[in-house]
């Protein structure tokens, strides 16, 4: 049951993963490999080079994040940012995520955590962790 429970969080984490790097860099810009070390640390899920890289190249694409080289470093490294366009599709996801636990919780999967209100789902999350 927990190799399931595991699965089901990996598959979820995929179909968030552009939400969680956009919420990612809303707080800082980060370059990919701090991306990936952060989505590792705060969800327990690893998404290896050949997945964030992409993700970033059409996320800067569709103008989302834009990137800039850090040159001041001991190795040279593209560091993202959110631009305005990611901070709106950001705030429309969210909006967009919130109204789809409350329709689960409407329909009796009440374990949701809304708001932080109810933590028996984020407790058996980090139990997997």
């Amino acid at each position: 049951m927990r190799q399931k429970l595991r699965e089901v969080q990996i598959k979820l984490m995929r179909g968030l993963l552009d939400l969680v790097i956009l919420q990612f860099l809303s707080v800082n810009p980060m370059h990919g490999y701090k991306i990936i070390t952060s989505i590792r640390k705060n969800f327990g899920v690893y998404f290896g080079p050949s997945t964030i890289y992409p993700l970033l190249g059409i996320l800067e694409e569709k103008g989302y994040i834009k990137s800039e080289w850090n040159l001041n470093s001991d190795r040279p490294r593209k560091v993202y940012s959110l631009t305005p366009e990611g901070s709106n599709l950001l705030n429309g996801t969210e909006e967009s995520l919130n109204h789809i636990c409350h329709r689960l919780s409407s329909i009796g999967l009440s374990r949701i955590p809304l708001n932080g209100n109810n933590h028996s789902a984020l407790r058996q999350t980090q139990q997997l962790t």
